[in-house]
Parts: C-alpha cells; sequence; structure tokens
C-alpha cells in the first residue's frame, strides 16, 4: 500500500524557516509529478507549488521567492523549504504525489497533513 508521510512542521515566529518533508513508501512502480498544498482555518485546499520528476517547479504567486520545493527521487522523497514566514502562512500542510501503482494505474496520493502555525 503506497503512503505519502509528512514530518517537519510546527510552531515559528514570523520572519522565520520551517523544511517539510514527505517520503512515499509502499509498492508502486513510478512516482510523477509531487507538490505542497495547504489549507487553512474556514478555507479550501490551495496549492502552493509542484514539482515534475525533472524538477521543474511551479509555485502559487503568494508563496514566490519565498518558498523551494525540492526531491530526491533516489529517497523518494520532496521537500518544501519556507523562509520569510508570515502569519497567513499558517495552514495543515498537505504533500501530494502522482503515482504509478503495481496495479498500472496512475493515481494522485496525499498524505496526512502537518501544522505550520506561524505567530506574529
Amino acid at each position: 500500500q503506497v503512503q505519502l508521510v509528512e514530518s517537519g512542521g510546527g510552531l515559528v515566529e514570523a520572519g522565520g524557516s520551517l523544511r517539510l518533508s514527505c517520503a512515499a513508501s509502499g509498492r508502486f512502480l513510478s512516482i510523477n509529478a509531487m507538490g505542497w498544498y495547504r489549507q487553512a482555518p474556514g478555507k479550501q485546499r490551495e496549492l502552493v507549488g509542484t514539482i515534475t520528476t525533472g524538477s521543474t517547479t511551479n509555485y502559487a504567486d503568494s508563496v514566490k521567492g519565498r518558498f523551494t520545493i525540492s526531491r530526491d527521487n533516489a529517497k523518494r522523497t520532496v521537500y518544501l523549504q519556507m523562509n520569510s514566514l508570515k502569519p497567513e502562512d499558517t495552514a495543515v500542510y498537505y504533500c501530494n504525489a502522482n503515482i504509478l501503482a503495481t496495479s498500472g494505474w496512475w493515481s494522485d496520493y496525499w498524505g496526512q497533513g502537518t501544522q505550520v502555525t506561524v505567530s506574529s
């Protein structure tokens, strides 16, 4: 069974940094694009950014220049480096990956979410 396990969330002061990690485990054949989403209280889940297998990245305007997504294909892990954090970045952060299962089907998988809280 495929699982995405996140780590690295926590409480940080405004202007600080955090690094999130998300590792894929279980049996599968391949990983395509990976990405990060977030959901603040009372709001819809929104895209933070994505990264392709070739490490091409795409970011939401609200995080451009502050957040960086990277991946280690050998470790089957995607990272989110968050700098210059603002209180409005407070949310539950979810990783997402498009994975080819042993069944031969591509599907989107989600992590369990990790809380990021930025104090002012």
